[in-house]
């Protein structure tokens, strides 16, 4: 079979394609047979080496998230499940091998079914974006644990980064539990794209007045911010939060906060990282992205919100680069 490997730290170019044994299934595993690989920020960077210089394994196969068929299922797995369409998540986390092979062994929790109505291309653009959103839609220490209709009405959320993909993701799922949506961008093309992806209001936060809208369409304030850039935002959340409310931040750097004025307001301040989430509650995401993918909540392309950007498995090398440029919208590799 063919696999893109690497096995040492690097730009791009240290991606090559090889081939490779079909892998075996063992106790408790199941065989995917990739269809699509999608790539994420924390595969290129895991790639670069902005964490660690040093691999955890001789030779890496990248990329989290994917989409596929199992057709073999090792000791202690249902045979039934052979044929069954799959979304997969965090394939690489602490893992030697990722989605981004033609066939792929890995625990059978993390090969979760796919509905029939919905595409591998969705599938392998949930994973991290979308547990990630999840996650941050349910710390709230007033909020829901779970989501589903109804969970989030009433609220209103601040998505940060709308036409990104975790900000797609939350805005998506925001709406399928009937949360009143907000989010910014920085452009009139992520506008439209925010706004196809389901957003009730978009605002440019290049704007001077950005504070003022927020506080316009949330005289209130916001009950819950999904945050991209805590540092960059630090004030116009101060500014926006409702007493009681979360920010959410799921990626950043140094972060300073005015304690005294967050705490006279009991804010709270949630950090994110998918991969650590408790089992119980990564198990929930899990569950509830997959009934709002089931539910059609959860579409990809342009004109839901999130252009997709296509490169052959021959070509990933180039799906990397167009992620850490910064491309708007979901990279996938094809291999089906």
């Amino acid at each position: 079979m063919r696999a893109v490997v690497y096995s040492e730290t690097g730009g791009p170019e240290v991606l090559r394609l090889v081939e490779r044994p079909v892998p075996e299934p063992g106790p408790g595993e199941v065989r995917v047979e990739v269809a699509v690989s999608g790539v994420n920020p924390t595969d290129w960077k895991a790639r670069s080496g902005s964490r660690s210089d040093q691999l955890p394994f001789p030779e890496v196969v990248p990329n989290h998230d994917g989409a596929g068929t199992i057709d073999a299922v090792g000791p202690g797995v249902d045979a039934s499940r052979v044929g069954e369409r799959v979304w997969l998540w965090e394939a690489a986390w602490e893992r030697a091998d990722g989605t981004a092979q033609e066939y792929l062994v890995l625990p059978e929790r993390q090969a979760v079914r796919l509905d029939d109505g919905v595409s591998f291309d969705v599938g392998a653009s949930l994973g991290i974006p979308a547990l990630t959103a999840h996650r941050c839609l349910t710390v709230s220490e007033l909020g829901p644990r779970r989501l589903s209709p109804g969970a989030l009405a009433g609220e209103t959320v601040l998505v940060a980064g709308g036409a990104g993909a975790v900000g797609h993701a939350a805005i998506q799922l925001a709406r399928w539990a009937d949360a009143r949506v907000i989010t910014t961008v920085s452009s009139d093309e992520k506008a439209k794209l925010a706004l196809a992806g389901g957003a009730d209001h978009v605002v440019n936060y290049r704007s001077r007045a950005v504070v003022e809208e927020i506080r316009r369409l949330a005289p209130n304030g916001v009950d819950v911010v999904v945050e991209v850039a805590p540092a960059s935002n630090a004030a116009l959340d101060f500014a926006v939060l409702a007493s009681d409310g979360t920010v959410a931040v799921y990626t950043g750097s140094e972060l300073e906060l005015s304690v005294w004025g967050l705490m006279s307001r009991n804010v709270r301040y949630q950090f994110v990282l998918v991969y650590t989430v408790p089992a119980a509650a990564k198990a929930q995401a899990v569950a509830d992205v997959s009934a709002a993918a089931a539910d059609g909540a959860l579409p990809v392309g342009k004109g839901a919100g999130l252009p997709l950007h296509r490169f052959p498995l021959e070509r990933a090398a180039d799906a990397h680069a167009a992620v850490e440029g910064g491309a708007v919208g979901k990279v996938l590799i094809d291999l089906g």
